[in-house]
């Protein structure tokens, strides 16, 4: 696991009128600060990245359909320098993930439906905050390609 990538299993409370998702509270051991709120959808496919956030920090949780999150970390002095992580989330792992500034971040939509990804992040959006990279940038050492075990 890359460092400072923490994953957090969420709630989910069903009953005969819907269902509750727990996602996110002020005094949960893991908040850090509110900054915004929004929603992400990706259609089956799609890759959204890469992406990095030079100081804020990301809280992702999909709600609809299925991703696979991946992060790269390439921070000067981080023990896990190098390192890819992949995460695949969604309705069956419904879970809290959240990464750090600075780490490289990047989902595709997998799965026949599109996905619906919340991100409760730590400040307001700001273009001047965030560094984008083509997915299939040669720099990040990373095959968003099906893996067929």
């Amino acid at each position: 696991m890359i460092h400072g990538v923490a994953i957090h299993p969420l709630k989910k409370i069903p009953d005969e009128r819907g269902m509750i998702m727990h996602m996110l509270r002020c005094d949960d051991e893991h908040f850090e600060k509110f900054g915004e709120i929004y929603f992400s959808m990706v259609y089956p496919g799609v890759v959204k990245g890469w992406h990095l956030h030079k100081q804020m920090t990301l809280n992702y949780a999909v709600i609809r359909g299925t991703i696979k999150l991946v992060l790269f970390d390439d921070r000067k002095g981080s023990r896990t320098k190098g390192q890819i992580q992949e995460i695949f989330t969604g309705e069956d792992n419904y879970c809290l993930i959240t990464v750090p500034a600075m780490v490289w971040n990047g989902f595709k939509g997998v799965g026949t439906e599109p996905a619906l990804v919340a991100n409760c992040a730590t400040l307001p959006h700001d273009p001047n905050e965030i560094t984008r990279l083509d997915p299939f940038s040669d720099r990040i050492p990373y095959d968003w390609g099906v893996k067929h075990v």
